[in-house]
């Protein structure tokens, strides 16, 4: 469970209820991750894909229930399928997610690491060169912020698996990186706004 998730609980109520402060206090919340895991499975296009999810998130709230983790899965979920539908018309396999992201040229925001400084294209780049199902595992669960069953849920697999998808991901970014524990790093860099 993420610190700020009773808080994000707190502002989808209250922006259920027509809050507009408090739907922007669960945006600022959830889209630096939700785009962080979006750039990372998409690539290019990540910023187009997340404003139609923020348009049907905005569409479907009264509808959602749940409390702050559940939501950054709904969102999460959400995201997913739109990033899949701009695959699948770009006429790439959604088991490629990543593999033709570019970093943005105005994203130059560096971030320390153990042994390391990284900007976020740089962590960017190192999760487009991990498995796709490594990448969106430790997208999810560092980026998002979501829970093991919750980003079991999101993938559609099960909760081992996911669990065992996300630690790959992390000694393979460890291996690319050089240093032993890279993962909160690395995970607030793919999750910080740009």
């Amino acid at each position: 469970m993420s610190a700020d998730d009773p808080a994000l609980g707190t502002a989808v109520v209250r922006a259920q209820d027509g809050d507009e402060a408090a739907f922007s206090a669960l945006y600022r919340l959830v889209h630096p991750g939700l785009l962080g895991y979006l750039r990372g499975i998409v690539g290019e296009g990540a910023e187009d894909i997340a404003a139609a999810a923020w348009r049907e998130i905005a569409r479907e709230l009264p509808r959602f229930r749940g409390d702050g983790q559940g939501f950054r899965g709904w969102t999460a979920s959400i995201a997913r399928r739109h990033a899949r539908g701009d695959l699948r018309r770009r006429g790439a396999s959604p088991g490629s997610l990543g593999s033709s992201w570019t970093p943005p040229a105005e994203d130059h925001t560096a971030h320390s690491l153990p042994g390391a400084t990284l900007s976020a294209e740089t962590a960017q780049a190192l999760v487009a060169r991990l498995p796709r199902a490594q990448a969106e595992a430790l997208l999810l669960r560092h980026a998002v912020r979501l829970d093991e069953p919750t980003a079991a849920r999101v993938m559609g697999r099960p909760r081992a698996v996911v669990r065992i998808l996300a630690r790959r991901g992390a000694k393979s970014l460890a291996h690319l990186l050089g240093p032993d524990d890279v993962t909160h790093g690395v995970a607030r860099t793919l999750g910080e706004p740009t």
